[in-house]
């Protein structure tokens, strides 16, 4: 009867695992990765012969990065895993894996056929210094005919030209295995560093009661490995849907190339703790400063501290993105993981790779938006409903608007609200301008109040083929003390907000139409104060 047993590792006495002596290597496929915001857990699979008795099974070259405590291992078979262990071995380093020695024996393949042209070219060098020494002893013989001299000059020619060839297309190739050469040193460089990584162990102690063939699944979670998400919003026409296209932005730099791997995206986070935090009792007293105690040479020290240069490392290499591929959809309770269909190849060099995981067409209410005040321009707003049910995340969002870059914006889903709105970017088709109307502006003092007026004249202009919608946002100032009145003079139809002082128009505006819209308001404070307005 098969047994199935999962072990984790978690104070895992080092002394119950055998000498690395008479550990067995074995070989796990990488198949699945899950790849989280910032880690991504691997997991292999592998069949394994077991003798009877105890035996040591040794995974080696993983990442270094793994996490010792997230590690399992399930086996499957008549076997039992007594014991699991981690370590990084530093006597075998990830340049030693099969991956990096097969470049390094291409480019010694490469290095011989250099020495081999070069020997080739002392053959010719040596060739033509045989030609040019002859043709100075002929040239002091003087017996030779005309025609036997044409003959041996036409041999001298033919000969030095063929070596003069042959030298030349040599140095062609010497050129470019060179150029082979260093790229592959490249690569070599990309996949391991400028430092060499150990390599990570997992060493699983077995017993059976005889001669077994069994399955080993390692699951693991490594650092150093993570996705965002971004967006490509497209909308064609404001009387047509919007086109989201959700994108998974992967990089990962764990010393490992996660080759034919199948990919899965979770926005989980499952190393957070899952209780519910307890709020224990808020004492609090009279402040009483805490004397501070000057130490000599303590601010030079900050300061040198401070001047010291973090290390950083750059993972965020130019986009490599990838054509769309099938993605299935699995929604939790709390978590959404994306399946993505066909194997992928992720190399270990810390550049981002983009897939495309989810399409959506979705239609929208379009409006635009306009605060004169701020700027001069009109914006495009598409409002969502119902877009809890698309499993969006909150990333950057690349607009396009009639097929046209229009900019880029950010898409929050975090915002408490049945709509989801996005912004599209501006729209030069539609004119807006705000100006001071000069003759109605004023300030005039009578008796102990001085009374400021300001009055503005908003224009906006829709020059697009089609009738528009458009919020139009203004505001008047919001006193804050009682000897300071505030008063809306006039609006022109706006709604004024009186706590906070905006002041919102809805206007619909025909193709060609130019719509006008006053606003005026006046401040009334003591003459002896003062108060900037402008």
């Amino acid at each position: 009867m098969k047994k199935i047993i999962i072990l984790s590792l978690f104070l895992v006495p080092f002394f119950a695992i055998a000498s690395a002596e008479s550990a067995k290597d074995i070989k796990a496929t990488l198949k699945h990765v899950t790849v989280y915001p910032d880690r991504a857990q691997m997991t292999h699979d592998a069949v394994v012969e077991i003798p009877a008795g105890k035996s040591v099974l040794k995974l080696g070259a993983l990442s270094p990065y793994v996490d010792p405590q997230s590690i399992q291992v399930k086996g499957n078979g008549d076997f039992m895993i007594v014991s699991v262990n981690y370590q990084n071995n530093y006597l075998e380093n990830l340049e030693d894996l099969p991956e990096i020695k097969d470049i390094r024996n291409q480019i010694e393949a490469l290095k011989l056929k250099v020495e081999d042209e070069q020997a080739a070219i002392g053959v010719l060098k040596e060739k033509e210094a045989f030609l040019v020494a002859n043709r100075a002893i002929l040239d002091k013989k003087t017996t030779l005919s005309i025609d036997q001299l044409k003959s041996v000059m036409d041999l001298y020619t033919t000969n030095m030209d063929q070596a003069t060839m042959s030298e030349l297309k040599k140095n062609r190739l010497i050129k470019d295995y060179q150029k082979q050469i260093d790229a592959l040193q490249k690569q070599i460089a990309d996949k391991t560093g400028k430092q060499q990584l150990p390599s990570g162990e997992i060493s699983v102690t077995v017993t059976a009661e005889k001669p077994v063939t069994g399955k080993l699944n390692f699951a693991y979670v490594v650092s150093n490995a993570g996705w965002y998400p971004s967006y490509d919003v497209r909308v064609d026409d404001i009387t047509k849907p919007v086109n989201i296209f959700f994108k998974a932005n992967v990089f990962q730099n764990t010393g490992v190339e996660w080759k034919d791997v199948k990919l899965s995206f979770s926005n989980a986070t499952p190393w957070i703790a899952g209780d519910v935090p307890v709020l224990y009792p808020w004492f609090i007293d009279y402040y009483v400063p805490v004397p501070v105690m000057r130490i000599r040479g303590y601010a030079a020290a900050k300061s040198e501290a401070a001047a010291m240069p973090e290390e950083s490392e750059n993972m965020m290499a130019k986009d490599a993105v990838a054509a769309p591929v099938a993605v299935e959809k699995q929604v939790g309770e709390t978590t959404i993981t994306f399946d993505v269909s066909i194997p992928c190849s992720i190399e270990s060099d810390g550049k981002i790779q983009t897939i495309e995981i989810q399409r959506s067409t979705v239609p929208a209410e379009y409006k635009y938006v306009t605060v004169p005040k701020m700027s001069p321009v009109a914006y495009l707003t598409a409002s969502i409903t119902d877009w809890a049910k698309l499993s969006l995340q909150s990333g950057e969002a690349t607009l396009y608007f009639e097929n046209t870059f229009v900019g880029k914006s950010n898409l929050d889903v975090s915002q408490l609200k049945d709509t989801l709105t996005l912004s599209l970017g501006n729209d030069n088709s539609i004119l807006v301008k705000r100006e001071k109307r000069q003759d109605f502006t004023s300030r005039k003092t009578l008796g102990a109040n001085k009374t400021e007026i300001y009055s503005f004249l908003i224009t906006v202009r829709n020059n697009k083929p089609g009738t528009i919608k458009i919020t139009l946002n203004d505001q008047v100032p919001v006193s804050s003390n009682s000897g300071i009145t505030v008063e809306a003079i006039e609006l022109t139809g706006g709604k004024l907000n009186s706590e906070t002082g905006f002041v919102k128009w809805d206007l619909e505006i025909k193709p060609q139409e130019t719509k006008q819209i006053i606003l005026t308001y006046s401040v009334k404070y003591p003459k002896d104060k003062t108060i900037i307005l402008e």
